[in-house]
């Protein structure tokens, strides 16, 4: 089993950057605005491409942070 990537080393949550939203460490550019390019189906590639500030790395550590969120939390879905 591949080791998984600590994403609190590339994700930043502070009230001083970005009205304290999750954001690349180092950017300004918000976690949302990663997973909102994946769900669109842009790839990692692409996202690197059009945010030269962000690594592929912390594309993945937004896909992780998502993922931890989304075992945290219960949100009712309609059937």
């Amino acid at each position: 089993m591949k080791e998984t990537m600590d994403w609190r080393e590339y994700i930043e949550v502070d009230p001083n950057i970005c009205h304290g939203k999750a954001c690349i460490v180092g950017t300004r550019v918000l976690v949302s605005v990663v997973l909102d390019n994946l769900a669109s189906g842009a790839s990692a590639e692409e996202i690197v491409k059009s945010y030269p500030s962000v690594s592929r790395e912390a594309v993945q550590a937004s896909i992780g942070y998502a993922a931890e969120l989304a075992s945290e939390r219960v949100v009712g879905l309609r059937r």
